[in-house]
């Protein structure tokens, strides 16, 4: 029983991810003519595998190719969207040049199915306590508006946020966080409690003192505020989630950072132009 597939992308990412991965096609390969697919076929399987999660198995059957092409496609394609995607440094200058008030900081969990590593003092690398399943935590930036502007890598679901952070994101973040002379240089960041000891310019929510006591009344009015601005922003981790591939990922744990940014990529494509 033939199909057709029905995809909900937009007809100019379509375009633009077409002309990618044909541009990657033709500079692999001498006779890319003799591809056991299309270029075209080759697009749909990668744009229902990010969009819909589909099985590669069926994908390839309706590619009228192996499984193992299949797969060789897929990463072929990953690698052709995802070097599109920005560096940190790039994403801070603009976001200054733009003046943008602040910025958002947020980690999520990418769940994965389960992994041999272990850490240093023999626990599941990739094993989150927090979330109580295996996955790979990606640190995103947001602007104030809630699209993203920057994906991490994946580090091991054990890790905390603000372990990943440190090693990831903050020491680019604190050359524009510092308060500068001029305040429209100066870019504050804002983060949840998990973020609490990330440094100067990190703003994070008072915690409650030990004890159970209450917060006095100017703490609770700046974790009301504080709250407040980064709503928005917590939409970014769910623009993302529009491509289901990042749902749970069955692959290497490691190709959660091509994945993840690819995903970036796509949504970006889609935002209207600002």
């Amino acid at each position: 029983m033939s199909h057709r597939a029905r995809l909900d992308v937009p007809a100019p990412t379509l375009r633009t991810v077409t002309g990618w991965i044909a541009a990657a096609r033709r500079g692999r390969d001498r006779r890319p003519w003799q591809r056991a697919a299309t270029v075209h076929q080759h697009v749909l399987l990668v744009l229902r595998w990010l969009r819909h999660r589909a099985d590669l198995a069926d994908l390839a059957h309706d590619a009228h190719i192996s499984i193992a092409t299949a797969y060789r496609y897929l990463h072929e394609a990953l690698d052709a969207i995802a070097a599109h995607a920005p560096d940190l440094h790039d994403v801070l200058h603009i976001a200054r040049e733009k003046r943008l008030a602040y910025l958002c900081l947020d980690g999520t969990l990418v769940a994965t199915d389960r992994v041999t590593a272990r850490t240093e003092r023999g626990n599941d690398a990739w094993y989150s306590g927090k979330h109580h399943r295996h996955g790979g935590n990606v640190q995103v930036l947001a602007d104030p508006d809630g699209h993203p502007l920057w994906v991490s890598a994946v580090r091991p679901g054990a890790r905390h946020d603000l372990a990943c952070a440190r090693e990831l994101v903050l020491p680019a973040l604190y050359p524009f966080c510092r308060l500068a002379p001029d305040r429209h240089s100066h870019l504050p960041v804002l983060a949840d409690k998990g973020y609490v000891g990330a440094g100067i310019g990190v703003r994070v929510p008072y915690r409650r003192p030990a004890g159970g006591q209450r917060l006095d009344r100017t703490a609770r009015t700046y974790n009301r505020c504080h709250a407040a601005l980064r709503a928005p922003a917590e939409r970014a981790i769910s623009l993302l989630g529009h491509w289901r591939a990042l749902d749970h990922v069955t692959l290497d744990p490691g190709a959660i950072t091509k994945i993840a940014s690819v995903a970036f990529v796509l949504t970006h494509l889609q935002l209207p132009t600002r």
